[in-house]
Order: structure tokens, then C-alpha cells, then sequence
């Protein structure tokens, strides 16, 4: 099972919106790092700051993608 945060970096694009703007915001820069990098998780808490930041659903920062069975 696996997260993918490639609908955010849609949703990013779509928007116009740059990681330098949600640090400025108030975006921790360790938390965007993770998140680009795919090294660890993220809490529901930065989930939710994602979508109130870039004023979208939650479904337009991530995507869950089964494990092949």
C-alpha cells in the first residue's frame, strides 16, 4: 500500500502555486522535503494544512495506490 502526493503536485501546478509560497505561508520546509522526496510520512494535520493552503480537497494532495496483489 502506498500514498502518492503526485495529485498535489498537480494540483500545485494547476494553481500556480510554488513550495517556496507554502513555506512563506507557513509550510514547514522538513515536512515539504519528506514529502518530495518520499522519505516518511506525513500527519492528517499537514494534510489538512495542504488543503487549506492551496484551498483544495483532500483528494488533490493525495492518492492511495493498492499493492499489487
Amino acid at each position: 500500500m502506498k500514498i502518492s502526493f503526485n495529485p498535489l503536485f498537480e494540483t500545485m501546478r494547476e494553481k500556480g502555486v510554488t513550495s517556496y509560497r507554502l513555506i512563506k505561508n507557513g509550510f514547514s520546509q522538513a515536512t515539504w522535503y519528506r514529502i518530495k522526496n518520499g522519505t516518511g510520512g506525513v500527519s492528517t494535520h499537514t494534510i489538512a494544512l495542504l488543503c487549506k493552503l492551496l484551498d483544495c480537497t483532500v483528494c488533490e494532495v493525495i492518492e492511495y495506490i493498492p499493492d499489487d496483489e
